[in-house]
């Protein structure tokens, strides 16, 4: 392996940091002036590290979904459209090496909606450029993206704000 290899990063689990962790990454390869793509999926909603982003000529950010919250309603059409726009996206940076990173976040949503399947991930993964890295985030993943991935971490909630009643913060959790 070459120090130029892309690696496949994980985080996932029902703690907070996922996108956290995965834009460390981004503003580490950033700070080294690589190309970022940043593909947010099932998310609308204007975040700092969207404003952020808007300000590094070598950063891409982009937000696929509807709008509405997801948990506890089922997917709609427009919540397919958005995850095959984005899917595309990713899946084009990724053939070209457009990006030395993309970071593919909340896409394990995609399993649990059966808008992506694991072998289609795993061809893209395999077919990627070599050079370019992958972090990819989610609540729960594949085992096989686990067995595949060169680095997994799972964040696990232990406590949480969010039951003591103390809502998201703008500039903390958005």
């Amino acid at each position: 392996m070459t120090d130029d290899q892309g690696l496949i990063q994980v985080y996932f689990g029902n703690g907070k940091g996922k996108t956290t962790a995965s834009l460390g990454v981004a503003l580490r390869a950033l700070g080294h002036s690589l190309r970022v793509l940043f593909v947010q999926f099932f998310k609308r909603q204007f975040t700092g590290e969207m404003a952020a982003f808007q300000c590094i000529p070598q950063a891409e950010f982009y937000q696929f979904g509807s709008g509405d919250f997801l948990l506890g309603r089922e997917i709609n059409s427009e919540d397919q459209k958005e995850f095959r726009a984005g899917w595309e996206l990713a899946k084009r940076a990724l053939h070209e090496g457009t990006h030395r990173l993309v970071i593919l976040d909340e896409i394990s949503y995609a399993f649990a909606f059966n808008l992506l399947n694991w072998e289609e991930l795993e061809q893209v993964l395999r077919e990627r450029k070599p050079q370019v890295e992958v972090v990819i985030t989610g609540r729960r993943v594949p085992e096989q993206l686990i067995d595949m991935a060169d680095l997994v971490t799972e964040m696990r909630e232990i406590k949480h704000p969010y039951t003591k009643g103390i809502k998201a913060r703008e500039g903390f959790e958005f």
